[in-house]
């Protein structure tokens, strides 16, 4: 039934090329069926993205493709390049074995498309470009790595920092049952860095299915961890700050994530990240900011670190406390403010539509 649904909205979705315009001026953007939300990293940029360029789903003039929300299909994607309406790429992660258990060639083939059409590519990081041309070939024409973005104004630190507290760690995202290592990681880490002494706790904030909140809570269970650990479940965009500013650091413990927004909006927030040393997230925290943990490079199969090394890397945060906040704050504002981002866009959008004969 999912996937009935989901080829009826891609069909849908392909009849609106029939929609765009061809003329000039303003960009009047169209995202390509891709939705605008709180949870996941397609569904929050879209949400960021209509702020300063809102949609427009018939008479546009530009087309934005998001790597994670493929809906337009080849024929509408190849029609739209032939009428000469611009293409604009956002190129997030790849498939592959470690994480997808279907025919990660075939979703390949299939986001290779928008990616080789597009007059402009937006990797999301190093790794992103790097594993785009691993795995969808060698591109022609512009692109360039620009990292995700948040508001910094909006994801800051508490105006009077916490006090009082046991030091507390949080991890957040969209947990299914094939993500759950995230979590068996974090509370086995936690289970042994407070047999090591260190008074902590772990909250875990954010979309988790059924299964997956069940196996948290056993697992709790059997590391006796007792009130050490909460789930708080899903929040808006709107709440994230007041999430962040819950807890003392933030852990990261996905394999290859590409370019997770929660690390920056983490770091904005005044939180060192403890991560595994994988993916796009060491181009995101950098060496003053956190504690990377070492962990097995693999397309074949995720990989995360040892109870012990995550033990470690907690001590060494809770001690590191301060400066690594400070750090991370001034990165966040250096480094990924949604302001240089937008006019990037806005420069880009300028150009093609201004290319165009």
């Amino acid at each position: 039934m999912k996937r009935l649904l989901r080829k009826g909205y891609r069909m849908a979705t392909g009849l609106r090329s029939l929609a765009a315009r061809t003329g000039g001026g303003s960009p009047r953007v169209f995202y390509g069926g891709a939705r605008a939300g709180d949870i996941g990293g397609p569904l929050v940029k879209v949400k960021r993205l209509r702020a300063y360029f809102p949609e427009h789903r018939w008479g546009y003039n530009l087309v934005y493709c998001l790597s994670g929300a493929p809906y337009l299909p080849a024929v509408a994607l190849r029609l739209l390049k032939r009428r000469g309406v611009p293409l604009v790429c956002n190129q997030n992660g790849v498939f592959y074995e470690a994480w997808h258990d279907g025919d990660w060639r075939a979703r390949n083939a299939e986001m290779a498309v928008p990616y080789h059409l597009a007059g402009h590519v937006f990797w999301q990081s190093q790794f992103c470009r790097d594993s785009a041309q691993r795995f969808l070939g060698p591109r022609q024409g512009p692109s360039e790595v620009l990292y995700n973005a948040i508001d910094t104004g909006h994801f800051r630190p508490a105006d009077t920092p916490r006090m009082g507290e046991k030091f507390t760690f949080l991890v957040t995202g969209k947990i299914d049952s094939h993500m759950f290592y995230r979590i068996e990681a974090s509370l086995k880490g936690l289970a042994a860095a407070r047999a090591n002494g260190l008074d902590a706790r772990l909250i875990v904030a954010g979309w988790m299915s059924s299964p997956a909140a069940a196996k948290c809570r056993d697992l709790a269970a059997t590391l006796d961890l007792g009130g050490a650990v909460s789930m708080t479940g899903p929040y808006t965009q709107e709440d994230a700050p007041a999430v962040y500013r819950s807890a003392d650091a933030y852990l990261m413990l996905k394999h290859n994530d590409p370019c997770p927004n929660a690390v920056l909006e983490a770091l904005a927030c005044g939180l060192p990240v403890l991560y595994s040393d994988s993916g796009g997230v060491p181009e995101l925290v950098g060496g003053d900011c956190g504690v990377a943990l070492a962990c097995a490079e693999s397309w074949q199969r995720p990989h995360w670190p040892a109870p012990a090394a995550v033990a470690e890397g907690m001590r060494a945060i809770a001690d590191n406390r301060e400066a690594m906040a400070a750090s991370a704050r001034c990165r966040a504002v250096a480094r990924f403010d949604i302001a240089p981002w937008i006019e990037r866009h806005r420069a880009v959008f300028a150009d093609l539509l201004g290319a165009r004969p």
